[in-house]
């Protein structure tokens, strides 16, 4: 078994280890290390992973999507979808709200 990821960095790129799911780091504490899963098990450097097994039925990461933690200080770019739902320290993370464009007249 692969051990889990070390406090994440920006540019890192993890993996999970149930389903198809790969991300890179966008924005992380320096100052905290979360704990970060996809479909309940935890996310693995890229480097290390095995091949991707047959993932939970369920939630699915969308390829292209940012995800955000609830306090909005981690971010997440899945570069690869898979079945499972990603996490930060048990709590489900949600996909990150386009900026709306200013009106013009």
């Amino acid at each position: 078994m692969t051990p889990p990821a070390p406090t994440p960095r920006p540019g890192d790129q993890l993996a999970s280890t149930v389903c198809g799911t790969r991300v890179v780091v966008i924005r992380a504490p320096a100052d905290v290390q979360p704990q970060l899963a996809c479909g309940g098990s935890p996310l693995v450097p890229a480097a290390d992973a095995s091949p991707a097994k047959p993932g939970p039925a369920g939630t699915t990461t969308l390829i292209g999507k940012r995800y955000v933690d609830a306090t909005g200080t981690l971010e997440l770019l899945c570069t690869a979808s898979g079945a499972g739902e990603l996490t930060c320290d048990g709590a489900p993370m949600t996909l990150k709200a386009a900026k709306p464009l200013p009106a013009s007249d």
